[in-house]
């Protein structure tokens, strides 16, 4: 297999299998119409994946799995146990069995995501950044479908339930045509607990894991509120099907992520991974302060076309970050070191998820996005440590 058709394998397995974490939000309007939910009580279905991902991509990292199993049948493991428990909604009789089931697919779920990422790495030394953004564009294509579904209307959510599963586990059974890894495979090593926290001890993985906090501090955050900010916003506040056109605009102000992962990926190979996500950084941080500063007095269009430059570059980096992260670590450890970086990052989703919505009902969208700025502050700073290490590293 060639390293063009493996990136292919790769996105499409992890795009199927991680279809089953964006099913809560295909189906949650019904799910709180149905089973009677308040807006907290939904929000949970939510963060229980985030959270069941964070429990196994530290599982995973503590454990040496990450490092020892082929990344193939972690990803199918990984897809089928996710696809099951996803099936497992359609028996739940309320929000707690549903909460648990959604803890599960995630803790499944770290077994999919860490392993695509070090399986897309052993294919690629040149241009890395590029292929680690290609298959994050994919990703970023399925969290926008939602919107794209809810502008659409009318789809039973058993269905969308059934039909994620499967999905979910033919991703499963397609990474199995991965039969080996790339031409640049990282070693094997034996289980050891807690191999994988050797990493913190390398300053350029800290530095990388730092950035990549305030960028997940930032980005589900976005992706999880943009359409409700775009429904406060006159024009579509005024339309008499407001929701479908907030949802109709929030799927192409995320799913324009897909290219900001080229662009990102390919500055990453070009101008060197740390200065790219510092750019990118800048970018969708800048957006969120001018929709601060401005949400309220500017043109509509104005704020559509500024939530559509955010979500260019609130995504743009990401691939970025996990590039550092295997170039930079211990080679021996490099999936640990992958599932930890995933494991702090997803745990600050959990935080803004949660977080954001509560601000903009107690205070307003002006405080709500400020505080979502304070990710790509912390993640310009360490970005700029990374550079500045570099550039020393350079003159030795």
């Amino acid at each position: 297999m060639r390293a063009g058709g493996a990136l292919a394998v790769v996105a499409v397995s992890t795009l199927l299998a991680m279809s089953v974490w964006f099913s809560a939000a295909f189906v949650l309007p019904q799910l709180r119409e149905e089973w009677g939910l308040g807006a907290g009580s939904g929000a949970l279905l939510t963060v229980a994946v985030q959270l069941g991902f964070v429990v196994g991509a530290v599982s995973s990292a503590m454990s040496g799995l990450a490092d020892r199993v082929a990344n193939r049948y972690l990803m199918c493991g990984g897809a089928l146990g996710a696809a099951g428990a996803n099936l497992g909604v359609l028996v739940a009789d309320g929000l707690g069995p549903a909460v648990v089931l959604r803890l599960v697919t995630g803790f499944f779920l770290a077994g999919v995501y860490p392993p695509a990422l070090k399986e897309t790495a052993t294919w690629f030394r040149a241009g890395r950044g590029k292929a680690l953004g290609v298959m994050i564009g994919a990703l970023t294509v399925g969290s926008a479908l939602p919107h794209a579904v809810n502008a659409a209307g009318g789809v039973d959510w058993h269905l969308v339930i059934v039909a994620t599963s499967v999905m979910g586990a033919c991703g499963g059974v397609l990474a199995l045509s991965l039969r080996a890894p790339g031409p640049y495979p990282f070693p094997r090593r034996k289980v050891t607990v807690g191999g994988a926290l050797r990493s913190v001890r390398n300053r350029d993985v800290v530095l990388a894991d730092l950035g990549y906090v305030g960028h997940m501090w930032e980005l589900y955050a976005m992706w999880g509120t943009v359409a409700a900010l775009l429904a406060s916003v006159p024009v579509v506040e005024e339309s008499a099907r407001k929701d479908v056109l907030a949802s109709a605009i929030a799927f192409v102000c995320i799913g324009v992520g897909a290219f900001g992962c080229l662009v990102g990926g390919v500055l990453g190979d070009r101008w060197g991974r740390a200065r790219s996500a510092r750019i990118c950084l800048v970018c969708s941080g800048g957006a969120a302060l001018l929709l601060a500063v401005g949400v309220d007095a500017m043109p509509s269009g104005v704020v559509v076309a500024v939530c559509v430059f955010w979500g260019f570059w609130v995504v743009a980096d990401s691939a970025q970050f996990s590039a550092l992260v295997t170039e930079r670590a211990d080679p021996d450890y490099v999936g640990g070191a992958l599932s930890l970086q995933l494991a702090l990052g997803y745990s600050t989703t959990a935080l803004t998820l949660w977080g954001v919505p509560v601000l903009v009902a107690h205070t307003s969208w002006r405080i709500a996005l400020v505080v979502l700025a304070v990710g790509p502050v912390v993640g310009v700073t360490a970005m700029t440590r990374s550079i500045v290490r570099d550039r020393r590293a350079a003159l030795v």
